[in-house]
C-alpha cells in the first residue's frame, strides 16, 4: 500500500527551504545560482510528478480493493450457511442465496415462487414490518428464523429479509438434555397406621407385597428405579421423558394401588412428593421432594405433589382423607400450643376474610385458651363479615367480650415483637384478615381443616392440619379437651364452636366422623345452645325469596350436577349462594351442586359443594381458590360471570367423566 499519501505538504515546505538558499546563493555567484535554481526546478517537476504518480497509485488501490470486497462479501452472502431470503409483502420470493436451495434439498426456488409453496410454516403477514424471531418445524428439521424490514426507496415496494437457520442438532441435543432431567419421587403409603391396625402378620405382609408388585411394575414401565427405605415409604428415579409419561397418564399409579384394600375394605391409598433436577443441587432436590411429600399429605394424601418450572401441581386425591380415631396428636398439638402461648405476652386470633361460622367459632376457642392461661386475646376480623353479625352483636353485649373483637387495620401502631399470632380456619396468606400481621408477628400458629395448599405461611412454629376433619371448630374443641385441666369454655365460645359444626357438616349430615359427635358432646355439656344456633341460621324474607330465585335458574347436567348462577351484585350473595348449593345438594341423583355468584363489580364468586362422592376442591383450585373435599369456593376477578359459569361447568363436566371412568375400570 503506497505510504506518505500527503507527501506534497512535505515537499512543498523542503522546495521552499531549498529555492531560498539558491537565491542567497546566486547572490554571491550567477553562475552558480543559476545552476542552483535549474537544479531547483528539475526538482520541483521530479516531486510534482511523483506526487501525482502517488495519487494515481493509490486510486487504483482503492478501487482493487473495492472491487475485491464486493466480491468477496457477494460470495459471503451467497455461501453463508444461513439460507437469506428477500420476500414482497404478498409472500413472493425475490432473492435468496444459495443455502435456500440447500435447505429444500439442492432445487433452488426461481424468483416470484411463493415462500408459502416450499416452506408453508414460514409465516410473512404476521411479521410483517417488524424485526424478532421465531421457530418452525418443517419436514421434521427446526429452523430458526430472524426477520428484518429492508430499507426501500420510497417508489418500491417495501421488502423484508428472512434469515433462516437449521436448529435440528441443536434442538434435538436440548430435547435429550430435557429428557434426562432426573426427577426425585418420595413415595409414601399415606394410610398406613390404619390399613395395618387388626391386621396378621401374613396379611400385612401381603399386603405391603401387592402394593410393592404394583409400584415395581410402575416403574419398570416408566424405565425408574425404586428402592424401599421402611416400611410403606420409597424413593424412586425417573428421567424426564418418563415423568412426562406419568403426567400424560395423571399417574394412574394412585388407581391402581386405591384398588388394594385390607380385610376390613379399607383402601390403600398413596401420596408422592416429586422434584424435578433443574440449576438445584442433590441435597435441594431431595429437600424439595420432601417438602412436596408433605404438602400432599398435608392436603389428605392419595395425590401427588410436583414443581415444574416454578408452579405446583397436584394428581389424584380422589381418594377421602381417613379419620384417624386416636387423639394422640391432638393432645401433643394441644400441649405444644401451651407452651408456645405461654411464652407470649398477648394472642392475636385471625381467620380468612369474610368470616364463617366456623372461622368464627375457632377463633373464640382459642381465646378461650389465651383467657385460661391470664393472657390477653384479640380476634382480627375483616371489614366484610355479614355472615357473623347476629352473632358478634349477641357477644358484644357480654362486658367479658368488650374488647374481644379488633377490626383489620386497627392495630397498626401497636407493637407486636412478643406477641402471638393464630391463624385458624385458614393457611393461605392473602385471603386472611389482615395478612401484615404475619410480617409484624414473629410467632405464628396455624389451625385448619383445608387441603394444604401451596401458598402456605411462612415459618409458622406451629401447624396442626387434619383434612379428615369436619371443621376448624372440631380441631379447636379437641384442643379444647387437651388444653388444661381447668379451662372451660364458656356457653357462648361452646355454642359458636358448636355452629361452626353444624355450617360446615350441613346439620351434621356431610363429612362427619366419631371426632365429630364426640366434639359436639363436648359443646352441649359446656353449654352450647342449639336453639340461638338454629336462630342464628333464619334468615329474612328477601333473602329467601333470592334464595328460591337462585334455586329455580339452576341447570342440571349429567352425572349429576348442578350449576346454578346469582348474576345480580346482592348484599349477602355470598350467603345466599352457599346455602343454594347446599340445598340442591337435597335433590336426587346431584352429587355436586356450583353456584356462581357476583361478588362485586369486578369479582365472580364461586360456592362449591358435594355429596361427598366428589371433591370440589379439585375443581375450586382451577379458579384459584380451595377448601375442603364437600366444601369449596373460589373468587375471579376481571371475568364475566357468565364466562366463569362456562369454564366451571367445563371443568366440573371434566373431573366427573374423569371419575367416572376410574371407577368403571376399577370395578372392571
Amino acid at each position: 500500500m503506497p505510504r506518505n499519501l500527503s507527501a506534497w505538504i512535505d515537499l512543498t515546505i523542503h522546495l521552499i527551504v531549498m529555492l531560498a538558499l539558491a537565491l542567497v546563493t546566486f547572490c554571491y555567484n550567477s553562475y552558480v545560482g543559476m545552476a542552483a535554481l535549474v537544479l531547483w526546478a528539475a526538482l520541483a517537476a521530479f516531486a510534482w510528478e511523483r506526487c501525482h504518480d502517488r495519487e494515481r497509485r493509490f486510486e487504483r488501490y482503492c478501487m482493487s480493493i473495492i472491487r475485491n470486497v464486493n466480491n468477496v462479501m457477494n460470495y459471503a452472502v451467497d455461501r453463508l450457511p444461513q439460507a437469506i431470503l428477500v420476500v414482497s409483502k404478498d409472500g413472493h420470493l425475490e432473492w435468496c442465496n444459495h443455502q435456500l436451495g440447500q435447505y429444500l434439498g439442492g432445487v433452488e426456488p426461481e424468483q416470484g415462487t411463493a415462500v408459502a409453496d416450499f416452506w408453508q410454516e414460514l409465516v410473512v403477514d404476521p411479521v410483517w414490518g417488524t424485526e424478532g424471531e421465531y421457530r418452525f418445524s418443517h419436514a421434521g428439521r427446526t429452523y430458526h428464523v430472524y426477520h428484518r424490514p429492508l430499507p426501500t426507496p420510497p417508489q418500491l415496494d417495501p421488502l423484508m429479509a428472512f434469515y433462516v437457520e437449521d436448529q435440528t442438532e441443536f434442538t434435538t441435543l436440548r430435547e435429550r438434555f430435557h429428557a434426562s432431567r432426573t426427577a426425585l419421587l418420595y413415595i409414601q403409603l399415606d394410610n398406613f397406621d390404619e390399613i395395618m391396625q387388626g391386621q396378621t402378620e401374613a396379611e400385612r405382609s401381603m399386603l405391603l407385597l401387592a402394593v410393592r408388585e404394583r409400584l415395581d411394575a410402575w416403574m419398570n414401565s416408566l424405565g425408574g428405579f425404586m428402592r424401599s427405605v421402611s416400611d410403606g415409604e420409597f424413593v424412586a428415579l425417573l428421567d424426564r421423558a418418563a415423568l412426562d409419561h406419568a403426567i400424560a397418564e395423571k399417574f394412574d399409579i394412585l388407581d391402581q394401588v386405591r384398588k388394594l384394600t385390607n380385610t376390613k375394605g379399607l383402601p390403600v391409598t398413596l401420596s408422592i412428593g416429586l422434584s424435578l433436577a433443574a440449576d438445584q443441587s442433590l441435597k435441594e432436590l431431595g429437600e424439595e421432594a420432601e417438602a412436596k411429600l408433605d404438602l400432599a399429605l398435608g392436603r389428605g394424601g392419595d395425590q401427588v405433589a410436583l414443581d415444574i418450572a416454578g408452579k405446583t401441581q397436584f394428581f389424584g386425591g380422589k381418594a377421602k382423607a381417613v379419620e384417624k380415631h386416636t387423639r394422640v396428636k391432638a393432645r401433643v398439638v394441644a400441649h405444644a400450643l401451651r407452651d408456645i402461648m405461654e411464652s407470649a405476652d398477648e394472642v392475636y386470633v385471625m381467620g380468612h376474610h369474610n368470616e364463617d361460622y366456623d372461622c368464627f367459632g375457632a377463633a373464640l376457642g382459642v381465646a378461650c385458651m389465651a383467657r385460661a392461661l391470664g393472657k390477653k386475646a384479640r380476634i382480627v376480623l375483616s371489614d366484610m363479615n355479614e355472615g357473623i353479625d347476629r352473632f358478634e352483636d349477641v357477644l358484644m353485649k357480654e362486658e367479658i367480650y368488650a374488647d374481644l373483637f379488633v377490626r383489620a387495620g386497627d392495630i397498626v401502631s401497636v407493637s407486636l415483637a412478643s406477641a402471638l399470632l393464630v391463624v385458624v380456619d385458614a393457611h393461605i396468606p392473602h385471603i386472611l384478615a389482615d395478612p401484615t400481621l404475619l410480617e409484624r408477628i414473629p410467632k405464628v400458629v396455624v389451625i385448619d381443616h383445608h387441603r394444604r395448599s401451596e401458598h402456605f405461611v411462612k415459618n409458622p412454629l406451629l401447624v396442626y392440619i387434619e383434612t379428615a376433619s369436619s371443621s376448624a371448630s372440631e380441631l379447636v374443641t379437641e384442643l379444647l379437651m387437651y388444653f388444661g385441666d381447668n379451662i372451660r369454655p364458656t356457653k357462648f365460645e361452646a355454642t359458636a364452636l358448636y355452629s361452626g359444626i353444624v355450617v360446615d357438616t350441613k346439620n351434621f349430615n356431610v363429612n362427619t366422623g366419631i371426632r365429630t359427635f364426640d366434639a359436639a358432646a363436648y359443646l352441649r355439656r359446656a353449654g352450647a345452645d342449639p336453639v340461638l344456633v338454629r336462630s342464628l341460621f333464619q334468615s329474612d324474607y328477601e333473602t329467601t325469596v333470592a334464595l328460591a330465585r337462585a334455586k329455580a335458574n339452576a341447570e342440571f347436567f349429567p352425572g349429576g350436577l348442578i350449576v346454578g348462577s346469582i348474576p345480580e351484585q346482592l348484599q349477602n350473595g355470598q350467603i345466599i349462594a352457599a346455602q343454594a348449593a347446599d340445598g340442591m345438594l337435597r335433590v336426587d341423583g346431584v352429587r355436586m351442586s356450583i353456584y356462581v355468584f357476583q361478588l362485586d363489580s369486578d369479582t365472580v364468586g364461586i360456592s362449591a359443594r358435594a355429596s361427598g362422592e366428589m371433591n370440589v376442591q379439585v375443581i375450586m383450585e382451577h379458579f384459584g381458590g380451595g377448601g375442603h373435599a364437600n366444601v369449596a369456593g373460589a373468587q375471579v376477578k376481571g371475568v364475566p360471570l357468565s364466562a366463569v359459569r362456562a369454564g366451571v361447568i367445563e371443568q366440573a363436566r371434566a373431573y366427573i367423566e374423569e371419575s367416572d371412568h376410574s371407577e368403571s375400570d376399577t370395578a372392571g
